[in-house]
């Protein structure tokens, strides 16, 4: 299926779009994961993201980790913020999909909810086949019935298992984070198997793919030219109309700049027609999510200081 949803009113080409972005608060919520990551273990708030830019940027908020069981927690934490931050326009929720029984109820309310814009249940650490049973295919296609789009956050070893979860599910859009995590070697021409698996995914029409998170998964030392060859590899294959900006803010002050990034997928859309660049840095994701971008974007207020 072909994602389908409103189109912004103004095509998407002035409005910035950041389609993954994180917040978390360790004082209000527990998130099992930070304790790994030093750098990323304190609040990262609405608050701290306002004054990183220079331009107005609306997002949307992907689960951020947070202890099973914290889901609606978490949502609510950010529709309470996004009440006096407006741009923070959705988020995408968390959701045991694998328990299609108790995923049913979760989904539904998910999708009353015009706040929830797709769910996300993090699979890059399951084990192989995990997609491949019933219930979590069965999860996956509640979410294509109730309208909504399921983010796939997954290692490139996983991408064969991710065309075949899509096959499954061909009602259900599918949305590729972090271009699937590229292994070093897929940073140059040549063959390598995960450029041969994006070219099994692209081929099915409900999978669209995230130009996010590269920087954090690459060794230490990768240039710009590097992931700049990742990231036109991906628009060549997917087409600026199935790819979609995101920064993954903050997990990607592990290893760039907020700026840094958005003006290196900047320099590679210059290849593009400016209808389809604006596509991809908003259009694409408010068509994707259900977003209306018919108003400009504001400013965030800012309400400390930036990280």
């Amino acid at each position: 299926m072909t994602p389908t949803g409103p189109a912004p009113a103004n095509g998407g080409s002035q409005v910035l779009l950041d389609s993954h972005v994180h917040f978390w608060d360790p004082r209000r919520l527990t998130y099992p994961w930070l304790g790994q990551v030093p750098p990323l273990d304190r609040p990262f708030t609405p608050g701290h993201f306002a004054g990183l830019h220079p331009e107005p940027v609306e997002v949307i908020f992907i689960e951020a980790g947070r202890a099973p069981g914290s889901a609606a927690a978490e949502v609510e934490w950010v529709r309470h913020e996004a009440r006096n931050q407006p741009w923070i326009r959705g988020a995408v929720a968390h959701a045991q999909l694998e328990n299609p029984a108790q995923a049913r109820d979760v989904i539904r309310g998910y999708a009353d909810d015009p706040f929830v814009l797709g769910v996300r249940r993090n699979i890059q650490d399951e084990t192989a086949g995990f997609t491949t049973s019933a219930g979590f295919r069965a999860g996956v296609r509640l979410l294509g019935g109730a309208g909504l789009p399921f983010d796939a956050c997954v290692r490139a070893h996983q991408l064969p298992e991710l065309a075949e979860l899509a096959a499954a599910c061909p009602q259900t859009t599918i949305v590729l984070d972090h271009l699937g995590k590229p292994p070093a070697e897929a940073r140059g021409p040549g063959t390598t198997t995960w450029r041969q698996a994006m070219r099994r995914l692209a081929r099915r029409d409900n999978i669209v793919c995230k130009l996010s998170g590269l920087a954090t998964e690459a060794a230490p030392g990768t240039g710009e030219p590097a992931m700049a060859f990742v990231l036109r590899e991906a628009l060549d294959i997917f087409g600026p109309g199935r790819c979609l900006y995101g920064s993954d803010w903050p997990v990607m002050t592990l290893a760039t700049r907020y700026q840094a990034w958005l003006d290196l997928v900047r320099a590679v859309l210059t290849a593009h027609p400016p209808a389809a660049a604006g596509a991809v840095l908003g259009g694409n994701a408010a068509r994707i999510y259900r977003v209306s971008l018919a108003t400009s974007a504001r400013e965030p207020a800012r309400e400390e200081d930036p990280v």
